[in-house]
This record gives C-alpha cells, structure tokens and sequence, in this order.
C-alpha cells in the first residue's frame, strides 16, 4: 500500500517562506511524477506545481517565481520551496504522485497540510 506523508506547514507572517516535504512510501518501486495541489476555503482543488521523473517542472502562474518544486527521485520525496507568501497562498496543500503500471495510471495523495499567512 502507498502512503504519502507531508510534513513542513505552519503559520507564516507575509512575505514569508515555508518548505514543504513529501514522503512516499510503501509497496512502490517509484513515481512518475509527483507534486503539490492546494485547496482554499470554498474553492476547487487546484494545480500548485509538478515535477516529472526527467525534472521537467510545471507551476501555476499564480506561483511562477515564488515557489519552486524539486525531487528527490531516489527518495521518492518532492519537496515545495515557498517564498514570499501571500494571502492568497493560504490552503491545504496536498502531495500528488504518479504512477504508470500496465497500462493504468494510478493516482496517489496525501492527507494534506495546511499553510496560513498571518
């Protein structure tokens, strides 16, 4: 069974920085791709940012040049540097993985963790 467990939330005064760090573990031999969704009172989850197995990264413009997205492939971790944190930033983030097998895709998320701008 897979489990992703991120840990790195928290409160954060404007204009802050907070990274984010996503285990996967289990019976897996590795991910496709992984990466962070969040989701804000009220409103649909939605795409924060991606990495595939090759690095290539993909970020929601909201987030392009403040957030960045890395992967430890061997780990089975991906990690979400946050800097300069806006209100608008406040959500449950949730980790995403990726994986192919015979043909099907399966889709892996964590519990969730929640990051608050003061």
């Amino acid at each position: 069974q897979v489990q992703l467990v991120e840990s790195g939330g928290g409160l954060v005064q404007a204009g802050g920085s907070l990274r984010l760090s996503c285990v996967g573990s289990g019976s897996i031999v590795s991910f496709n791709s992984m990466g962070w969704y969040r989701q804000a009172p009220g409103k649909p989850r939605e795409l924060v940012a991606t990495v595939t197995g090759d690095s290539s990264t993909n970020y929601a413009d909201s987030v392009k040049g403040r957030f960045t997205i890395a992967r430890d492939g061997s780990k089975n971790t991906v990690y979400l540097q946050m800097n300069s944190l806006k209100q608008e930033d406040t959500a449950v983030y949730y980790c995403y993985a990726e994986r192919w097998r015979f043909g099907t895709r399966y889709d892996y998320w964590g519990q969730g963790t929640q990051v608050t701008q003061l």
